[in-house]
């Protein structure tokens, strides 16, 4: 893949591309998920997924033909649960994570669930932030979810995604981010 120029800092307008991750694009996220997660997923976890449509929702993020962040989510009825986010470390701190929750959140919305749910280490203050923007409040703990270094799981809830309210709030966040986010139609389907 082309690389993308990077942005000279945060506020520097990015036009992203959100598009379902499939097959061919696994290889460009392991990478990122290699340098992210200290024990990440396989290639293979990755295929498997992707292919349970159904069920799954995999995104990707794109500046140019550059891939630099993904996010993941499994989709059960009346909840979705996010099951990844994840921006290669030298394009964080441009909301690309941001956008790909909206999107997510905006998936799940339309796929019937009322409720988003996900974990994150108690550690990763950083990330808890941004889920709170996000309207996730701490639910409860799963003992030793993470490993290298061990790690208990902190479990957040978003209710209500499928109402009004909610959907100002993501509008909100849109706001906030700037640049320009596409989101393409086979999202959708």
């Amino acid at each position: 893949m082309n690389a993308a120029r990077m942005p000279r800092d945060a506020a520097e307008p990015l036009d992203v591309k959100i598009a379902l991750m499939h097959r061919r694009d696994v290889r460009h996220v392991m990478p990122i998920e290699q340098r992210v997660y200290p024990r990440g997923w396989s290639k293979g976890v990755f295929v498997r997924e992707i292919a349970q449509r159904t069920t799954r929702c995999y995104l990707t993020a794109k500046v140019g033909a550059t891939l630099v962040g993904y996010a993941g989510m499994l989709i059960a009825p009346d909840e979705a649960h996010i099951t990844n986010v994840a921006v290669a470390p030298e394009w964080q701190r441009h909301k690309l994570a941001s956008r790909l929750l909206v999107a997510q959140a905006r998936v799940a919305s339309w796929r019937g669930s009322r409720a988003l749910t996900l974990e994150v280490r108690p550690s990763n203050t950083g990330a808890q932030e941004l889920y709170r923007k996000f309207g996730f409040v701490p639910a409860g703990m799963r003992k030793l979810y993470y490993r290298d270094p061990d790690e208990d799981g902190m479990i957040m809830w978003a209710h209500d995604i499928d109402q009004p309210e909610y959907h100002v709030r993501l509008r909100a966040i849109e706001a906030e981010i700037p640049g320009t986010t596409a989101v393409d139609d086979e999202v959708w389907r």
